[in-house]
């Protein structure tokens, strides 16, 4: 094989490569889109049972024991998996650009033509670039996961401010209680983002 048909060759691997890193980043924004409507939509139920069962005093108790640690374990494991996805898409996007700084490089020197994927300090700034970004972990508080996250540290707070007034304590410390297990809850979710985001590495 000469150099003319090895160029040829390498040039139709990478944009093969392209569209199948494309399709692999809707596939993971489709996944990231149904994962978070299901648990919203199961959170959406549990507060529609909830006012059914509200006006029944005795119900709400045992309602609330089985749907909130239900609610929490979906909201974790619903937070976990979008993380993943979060980090695929920033993976593909990555090896994206710098099939974009290629070609640009290769075919386009001196031209215009896919200069963003070879602009600013590296892969990475050009990867936060083309989602219309700038580098950052405030970035990280508008991801899917992150939302679900929020969630999750609700309901993390309103469990443990129901069980702290069970156990007797006034409802004004209780609320202080639960208020600072949500706070805590989210921090904690949002450094496990920002570990492992692969833009902030």
């Amino acid at each position: 094989m000469d150099d003319s048909e090895r160029e040829q060759a390498l040039l139709t691997a990478l944009t093969t490569e392209h569209f199948v890193l494309q399709t692999s980043r809707s596939a993971t924004v489709t996944e990231s889109v149904g994962r978070a409507t299901i648990f919203l939509s199961l959170l959406s139920a549990a507060l529609i049972g909830l006012g059914f069962v509200s006006g029944t005093g005795a119900l709400v108790r045992p309602y609330l024991g089985a749907v909130l640690p239900t609610l929490v374990v979906t909201g974790v494991l619903t937070f976990l998996r979008l993380v993943q996805n979060m980090v695929e898409n920033e993976v593909d996007l990555e090896r994206m650009q710098r099939i974009r700084a290629y070609y640009h490089e290769r075919f386009a020197a001196g031209q215009e033509f896919f200069i963003d994927a070879v602009s600013g300090a590296g892969t990475a700034q050009a990867t936060w670039s083309a989602v219309g970004s700038r580098p950052g972990r405030a970035q990280l508080l508008l991801t899917t996961a992150l939302m679900v996250g929020a969630v999750n540290a609700l309901l993390c707070g309103l469990g443990v401010t129901l069980l702290t007034a069970l156990a007797g304590l006034p409802a004004g410390p209780a609320i202080g209680v639960g208020s600072a297990v949500a706070l805590l809850a989210f921090a904690a979710q949002f450094a496990y983002v920002a570990r492992s985001s692969t833009a902030q590495n």
